[in-house]
């Protein structure tokens, strides 16, 4: 288990990375050998290549969460006695903060694209797997709102605030699109499931 004094986002996304696509290859394989389906075993394989796509991209992002976020601290541990320093080290802030808020926006993207993902198999997919298309959806938008979190805590911080402001509206409209597929992931999943 991961000590909640160390817990970094990372490693939530990582555990909400892995609920996901778990679930996506259960609906997949379970999809793909149903009898009468063998016609459709492509369809689903493509399904699962694009899952995996998609979260190899969000396990990597889990890495790059952790060196933004070791780029900010190394960047306040910069000198600050004199002015050049002092410049050098807010210069050094905020592009290290530039970066903590682009990957965080990077994870809201491929989150959204799990949520298409979902929808796809919620419309597509095993009627008997519909739960687990739903809690895929769940924790997509789970990890949608979470770096949204963080891009808006880190877009506070930087003195651009026109930047900040475009990071910020950028995150919103990833959110609203998520929540609009999420609710219409589970509208599917409750008429499959009654």
């Amino acid at each position: 288990l991961v000590s909640l004094e160390n817990c970094a986002a990372g490693d939530c996304l990582e555990l909400k990375s892995d609920l996901i696509f778990g679930c996506y290859d259960q609906v997949a394989n379970l999809s793909s050998h149903k009898r009468g389906w063998d016609d459709r075993w492509e369809e689903f394989s493509q399904h699962a290549v694009r899952g995996h796509a998609i979260h190899s991209d969000l396990v990597k992002l889990i890495d790059d969460d952790t060196k933004a976020f070791d780029g900010i601290m190394s960047a306040y541990g910069l000198p600050k006695e004199t002015e050049e320093q002092k410049q050098a080290r807010s210069a050094a802030i905020q592009a290290a903060t530039v970066h903590a808020i682009q990957v965080p926006l990077r994870v809201m993207e491929l989150s959204v694209d799990a949520l298409k993902l979902a929808l796809v198999m919620a419309n597509d997919g095993l009627p008997a797997s519909a739960s687990d298309v739903g809690v895929a959806a769940l924790s997509a938008l789970a990890s949608v709102k979470g770096a949204g979190l963080n891009v808006r805590i880190n877009a506070a911080s930087l003195k651009d605030k026109i930047a900040a402001d475009k990071f910020v509206s950028e995150a919103k409209t990833l959110q609203q699109q998520a929540c609009e597929i999420e609710s219409e992931v589970l509208a599917k999943v409750d008429s499959l499931i009654g």
